[in-house]
């Protein structure tokens, strides 16, 4: 699934409004491009996000995808609280508290399976939507009589 935006089109500053997937998520990145801020960053999240905040450690936030990928059961976002777009800027212990927190995921819902990615970097490598570090958790729909596997896209195109 893709939308397009009528306004923008490319990278800019925070988000690459080409990523993204729905037609309500391609108004709200517009809005988003047009304050020029990262909707990552903890003094804009909560203007953005509506979903709850499922736990909250020193480096992270635990939250349902306001836009769950096709033919997931469930989808969560580990957002990194501190504004990073690689790897090497993620802070000493971050990494570990990360894998903590979704074991702590996994174990809490009963998840019996499933798979994370995180995204970095440039957006035409990531194909991400937001350039801010967070992982997604996904676990399929295979009880769906439509079942189809989750696709996660790597690269732009």
């Amino acid at each position: 699934m893709s939308a397009q935006s009528n306004k923008y089109q490319g990278a800019t500053s925070f988000v690459d409004i080409d990523n993204s997937r729905e037609a309500e998520q391609v108004e709200v990145m517009e809005q988003i491009i047009e304050e020029g801020i990262c909707p990552f960053c903890m003094e804009n999240f909560k203007k953005y996000h509506q979903e709850t905040i499922l736990k909250e450690t020193e480096h992270w936030i635990l939250t349902p995808n306001r836009w769950p990928y096709e033919n997931t059961k469930l989808h969560f976002l580990a957002i990194l609280k501190t504004h990073a777009e690689n790897l090497q800027e993620i802070p000493k212990g971050a990494g570990d508290e990360l894998f903590e927190l979704l074991a702590w995921l996994e174990s809490e819902k009963q998840i019996p399976g499933g798979g994370f990615a995180m995204r970095f970097g440039d957006t035409n490598y990531s194909a991400g939507t937001i350039k801010h570090i967070h992982a997604q958790f996904l676990v399929p729909d295979i009880d769906s009589p439509d079942f189809k596997p989750v696709r996660f896209k790597i690269g732009k195109g």
